[in-house]
């Protein structure tokens, strides 16, 4: 009855027994390390009231995924992926203990913090590939657009409630308090994904670095992927540093404190999960090339406006207007690109072919640097903050309207994508 009923609400895939309990797991996986994300870089701010050392832990975290992603997605393709999984996020449950720990005898320091991002950075590089390899033996293609999109709704919909909940928890009860219950979150997938049962990929025989150039020279030779994952590494580099860098906007320029940037980030979760459910709801499309192309567009704008804005008139109102748009806009482009490359990655090469999309999302915190750096170079101080965001946002549009539109795979990636389920549906 409640499968029947979840069905009905959010899609198709949720007919499926093993998949429901994924999604369940990554629900709480996900909530726990958006609660992470948040607290570690409020107490970062806290420690030190440096735009520098938010990039810092941004770059902490993203140098040894960038570097061992490749080699998680070899290993994922190699290996049983449940049980990768559940070692990678019982390890990184219990270093948020530490941290916990650590943050509550007030012996905590800046240091910390950033030793405990670089080795969550090198754990996630093993996590990611094996997570994103995983679920689509859950399912049937016909279903994989919905189940991407109820995927990304899960860290949507905790962009709503786990920031906001962790500054709240963080005024009430203390940072600590908020990094214990990050990592039940980790725990809780580790015991679920144990339980899962699902069919295993023919296993490579061939040496780990042979594996490693066959997943590389796939990619480059499939123009339409090479050039979806390298427009992620770009949208996420320029457009995505403003997330390491909230502390600044809601503390120094909006005035509001964790409670607030809580709900700015939960206001941007709102606008992309009204977005996802509408997608997933829509199904297999034949438009994801107009959508990728327009949502960065969108995104890329208003993110520029947003952190203008901010710095011209700190209007904290006009501020959760613009997350709410950029919310939406970022799920419209993200959703066709991660089911597109799902449904055309053949399922013995998806650990290796996730892995490298996966390195897209490690350069995220690396934009972060990028972003306080720019900032420390503009010698504005804090105000340097918005200055670069801006920038970011702008280049993000341009990259919209310049390669992006003008590359007729991009335009044609939705025939493309249709052509390959109609595939996988006649040999299945």
């Amino acid at each position: 009855m409640v499968s029947k009923i979840l069905e009905k609400i959010l899609g198709p895939a949720m007919a499926y027994p093993s998949y429901r309990a994924y999604w369940v797991g990554t629900l709480a996986s996900v909530a726990g390390f958006q609660m992470l994300n948040f607290s570690q870089f409020w107490i970062i701010h806290q420690l030190t009231q440096s735009p520098l050392y938010l990039g810092y832990v941004g770059l902490a975290n993203a140098i040894p995924s960038i570097v061992l992603n490749l080699f998680g997605g070899v290993i994922a393709d190699r290996i049983d992926r449940q049980r990768l999984i559940a070692i990678t996020q019982t390890v990184n449950g219990a270093l948020i203990l530490v941290l916990a720990v650590l943050t509550a005898i007030e012996l905590v320091e800046a240091w910390h913090v950033i030793a405990l991002a670089f080795i969550a950075g090198a754990v996630n590089a093993f996590d990611q590939p094996a997570r994103q390899a995983l679920y689509p033996g859950l399912i049937q293609p016909k279903v994989m657009m919905n189940a991407v999109a109820l995927n990304t709704s899960i860290w949507t919909g905790t962009r709503i409630v786990a920031p906001a909940a962790a500054g709240l928890i963080i005024t009430l009860a203390g940072t600590a308090t908020s990094f214990l219950i990050s990592s039940a979150g980790f725990f809780t997938m580790a015991i679920i994904v144990l339980s899962l049962k699902v069919s295993s990929p023919e296993r490579s025989q061939s040496s780990r670095i042979n594996d490693l150039i066959e997943g590389v020279r796939f990619i480059f030779k499939n123009n339409i992927f090479l050039f979806l994952i390298s427009m992620t590494f770009f949208i996420s580099f320029f457009g995505m540093s403003y997330i390491p860098m909230m502390p600044v906007f809601a503390v120094e320029i909006l005035k509001v404190g964790a409670d607030g940037q809580g709900v700015l980030m939960g206001v941007g979760g709102l606008g992309a999960l009204l977005t996802t459910m509408v997608l997933a709801r829509i199904g297999n499309f034949n438009q994801r090339g107009v959508l990728i192309i327009v949502g960065s567009f969108l995104f890329g704008s208003i993110l520029a406006t947003f952190a203008l804005t901010s710095w011209a008139f700190e209007n904290y109102h006009l501020a959760l207007t613009l997350m709410f748009l950029m919310g939406a806009s970022s799920a419209t482009f993200m959703i066709p690109i991660m089911s597109s490359l799902q449904l055309m990655v053949p399922n013995n090469m998806r650990g290796r072919v996730m892995g490298f999309y996966g390195m897209t999302w490690s350069i995220m915190p690396l934009g972060g640097m990028y972003a306080g750096s720019l900032a420390g170079l503009t010698g504005r101080g804090i105000d340097g903050v918005p200055i670069a965001v801006a920038i970011g946002g702008i280049l993000v549009a341009l990259f919209a309207i310049g390669p992006a539109l003008l590359n007729r795979n991009v335009r044609q990636v939705g025939l493309v994508v249709s052509q390959h389920q109609i595939d996988a549906e006649s040999q299945g």
